[in-house]
């Protein structure tokens, strides 16, 4: 039967539907008993009622939705059009004058059992198809609990409803004025403290948490109650994607441990981003790394004329430019290899491209490797690239020169962050002198998935069967993902003048044991099935990094998640000379007597080799294994 003739058999359908409202209505308004004399009203008027009705259908479009997806829109245009056709009744009954009385309550019965009818024969087919087609599945499936109960939930029961992959025996919500209550004819069986028994009840290995349009620590909390209950935890993809109706049950992805750590969405100044990227140069050094490759992503978003990627990594270059050629083959990017310790390099790209501002987050930045013999290269490289980075800058003319630093520069006890803090004070020794370059520095800690950071680390550990080796039971971190980080340094250059030292807001700090346990089970083993062994802590590292955003050491800005460092100023104007001597010159190779000469530069600098070391217990320690990296990884 072709699309046509369907919409004529609909057609004369709702004619007939029309004519019997028309009927029923006389019947309803006597009693189910019509008198003789308003039978020839009923009759005379029933054929003009009928047509009419039947051409405002057609002028109003009401045959162009599809039953089978009949919804709540479907209904406002059927009410609307029989709103509308209903005026003509009265009106025909004027231009007539039949025969008899047409009582005036029929004008009312007549459209209203008018929806109801029409409503219910396009739902009663919505509901056969359904029931036809995909009944069979609510049945079959895993059994599955829903967590959340609202607009999201429903829109994925719906969704979950036409597939055979899940069977939802449940939902549960945090609000008991749902409890109890049916969404979709699904019960809400009781809050999220009850997971772990009503898994336990109705047999349940799997959980969607279906909340996007909740905060980030509310979803966090169900995936957490997930974990804790031994549930393997699903999330929905995206709020925008279920109000929009777009939603797939194959959309429906598991949960990492990224859901667990991270953070609400950011926002940062786009309009004034983008008046200070947009149709401009950006130039950013270490652009391969993990935050430098996510910068350049960043600021493509804002439209600049091109982007320059200085990077000493051949292979990292590569895939950078390679990914913009596909993901931003609108954006220039011009790819540029070179040290950033080779000042004559920077100043001929600078000179070249006049960028408008510089990203400097090329650095040595994983903290064991950089402790002992690597030590002198770790100053040569973030000490000295920064400052070679920087001059060029200031010889060039650029407007920004912004340095990404590291938590691990504040109050140091290794030679990373030692070197960092040093580097952060080129940058404030530069930008003292004045100039028309503004110097500004943004620290934070750890990112979520950096190259060398722990969470790949324990990932390939638990992929391997374990064990997963942990520091110390109680290291803790902060972490942050990692477009966060490079949004809100794109938001500190923004904001910076000169000599600011910008601290972002890291969030609540991370237990790395608890993390390790949670990456376990989100991996659907147990903790008898990979162990975790404690490895002590190694060179440079600390058991918890310095908050950074407190009130006592940082002022506050505009911008809620960025903080200004109280940071010891550099007015020493013979400072630099002496600097730029020192690294000309030979180095100590003994890694002691270099970190003693460090220390001498940087006065907050307190060698780890010097402070007595956090012991493990005695069970843990006898296990010790290979140790995990807590670093940030490459940037």
């Amino acid at each position: 039967m072709t699309i046509l003739s369907r919409s004529s058999v609909v057609f004369l359908g709702d004619a007939a539907l029309a004519a019997a409202a028309w009927y029923l209505s006389f019947l309803l308004r006597f009693n189910l008993s019509i008198p003789p004399e308003y039978v020839p009203s009923m009759l005379a008027i029933l054929p003009w009622v009928v047509c009419a009705q039947a051409v405002v259908f057609r002028l109003f479009g009401l045959y162009r939705s599809i039953w089978r997806f009949a919804s709540l829109p479907d209904l406002q245009r059927l009410v609307v059009t029989i709103g509308a056709a209903a005026l003509l009744a009265p009106l025909l009954v004027w231009l007539i004058k039949p025969e008899g009385i047409v009582p005036r309550t029929i004008y009312v019965l007549d459209p209203i059992l008018l929806i109801l009818l029409m409503g219910g024969a396009r739902f009663a087919y919505r509901a056969w198809r359904d029931h036809r087609e995909f009944g069979a599945a609510a049945t079959q499936g895993k059994p599955v609990l829903i967590l959340g109960a609202g607009e999201s939930a429903l829109s994925l029961l719906r969704e979950i409803g036409r597939s055979g992959q899940w069977r939802v025996v449940g939902l549960l919500d945090d609000n008991p004025k749902k409890h109890d209550r049916t969404v979709y004819g699904h019960k809400v069986l009781g809050g999220l403290d009850s997971l772990a028994r009503q898994a336990l009840d109705l047999k349940v290995s799997h959980a969607i948490i279906a909340m996007p349009s909740a905060s980030h620590e509310a979803r966090r909390k169900a995936a957490n109650a997930c974990v804790r209950a031994g549930v393997k935890p699903m999330t929905v993809p995206s709020f925008d994607d279920l109000i929009s109706g777009k939603v797939a049950v194959a959309a429906v992805r598991e949960v990492e441990v990224e859901d667990l750590l991270g953070r609400d969405p950011v926002k940062i100044d786009a309009p004034r981003l983008r008046q200070l990227i947009e149709g401009q140069v950006v130039m950013v050094t270490g652009a391969g790394g993990s935050i430098g490759s996510e910068l350049c992503r960043q600021i493509a978003r804002f439209a600049p004329s091109a982007i320059v990627a200085f990077e000493r990594g051949e292979f990292f270059l590569y895939n950078l430019v390679e990914e913009f050629s596909e993901v931003f083959p609108q954006i220039r990017i011009e790819p540029v290899i070179g040290d950033v310790r080779e000042e004559a390099r920077l100043t001929l790209a600078m000179q070249q491209f006049r960028p408008v501002v510089v990203f400097h987050a090329a650095a040595y930045k994983h903290v064991p490797l950089m402790e002992g013999v690597n030590a002198v290269e770790a100053i040569r490289n973030n000490v000295g690239g920064t400052l070679a980075a920087a001059r060029a800058a200031q010889l060039c003319g650029v407007p920004r020169f912004v340095l990404v630093s590291t938590d691990k520069a504040v109050n140091p006890v290794n030679v990373m962050g030692a070197t960092k803090r040093f580097a952060e004070m080129a940058c404030q020794a530069l930008a003292a002198r004045g100039g028309a370059t503004a110097f500004s520095t943004v620290r934070f800690g750890n990112v979520l998935g950096s190259a060398g950071s722990v969470i790949p680390k324990f990932q390939e550990q638990i992929a391997r069967g374990g064990p997963v080796t942990v520091t110390h039971p109680d290291i803790i971190r902060y972490f942050m993902s990692i477009p966060e980080a490079a949004q809100l340094v794109l938001q500190a250059a923004l904001m910076g003048e000169g000599g600011e030292i910008f601290v972002l807001d890291m969030g609540e700090p991370v237990r790395i044991a608890d993390l390790a346990r949670d990456m376990i089970r989100l991996s659907g083993a147990s903790e008898s099935e990979v162990k975790i062994q404690f490895t002590g802590l190694r060179a440079g590292e600390k058991l918890y990094e310095e908050l950074l955003a407190s009130d006592e050491t940082t002022r506050p800005t505009h911008h809620p998640k960025v903080r200004i460092a109280r940071a010891r100023a550099m007015d020493d104007t013979l400072w630099l000379g002496r600097l730029e001597r020192w690294l000309s010159g030979p180095l100590p190779v003994e890694p002691a007597a270099l970190r003693n000469e460090l220390a001498q530069w940087v006065p907050e600098y307190k060698p780890q080799h010097d402070m007595p070391q956090a012991a493990l217990p005695a069970a843990d320690a006898a296990t010790a294994g290979p140790g995990a990296d807590h670093g940030t990884g490459r940037t």
